[in-house]
């Protein structure tokens, strides 16, 4: 089963009644990770008066939801990036946003609206991808067929990884998690049976 994360890191910059918001999304596979993201972006920006974050991360085994509003009323920054993140079904993603005070108050909704554009904003620049889990498989077939097999891997949603050309041309194929039986019944019906296909191993990216 697969899930959305960002392609990388992002940044976006927007300036309200004269507070700067900047908004730093990138992907982390850990709390640790999403942590040390913090930590980086805190560092750079000591002189702000607020760096407010929120992470979620999911690797399968581990599952942590965080946010801080570092300062602000409470709920009115940490919380908003988050339901950003949660709003865009995000998961392995931290986002952090800085803010140098203006001199003019936003107000409860002001912030919450500041904060959420800042954390869409880097979000996008970031680039969201999905991630999902693969299964390969090893065709066998005589050269006649060669162009018919790679027709049907390409038709049939796989990527044909590595190409082996011995007595008999062989192809190590990949396709996404639960595609694999189909995908094999498809080319042995095409080749009606010449085709010899073989599942060998399972990986998620």
């Amino acid at each position: 089963m697969g899930y959305l994360t960002l392609k990388e890191p992002g940044t976006a910059r927007l300036i309200i009644k004269k507070s700067v918001f900047i908004g730093y999304a990138a992907p982390a596979s850990s709390e640790r990770e999403a942590r040390d993201f913090i930590s980086l972006v805190r560092g750079h920006h000591s002189d702000a008066s607020h760096n407010v974050f929120a992470y979620v991360i999911n690797d399968g085994k581990n599952f942590a939801v965080r946010y801080d509003d570092n300062g602000e009323p409470k709920g009115s920054a940490g919380k908003p990036v988050l339901k950003v993140i949660q709003n865009r079904g995000l998961s392995n993603v931290v986002v952090v946003v800085t803010r140098y005070f203006g001199g003019i108050k936003l107000g409860y909704g002001g912030l919450v609206k500041a904060y959420g554009e800042a954390a869409s904003l880097a979000i996008e620049k970031a680039g969201v991808v999905e991630v999902y889990g693969t299964e390969r498989f090893e065709v066998t077939f005589p050269y006649g067929l060669l162009h018919a097999v790679r027709k049907t891997v390409e038709e049939g949603g796989g990527r044909i990884v590595s190409e082996d050309y011995g007595n008999l041309a062989k192809f190590t194929v990949e396709v996404r998690e639960g595609e694999a039986e189909r995908l094999m019944k498809l080319i042995a019906e095409r080749t009606r049976g010449k085709a010899l296909v073989r599942a060998f191993f399972m990986r998620s990216v």
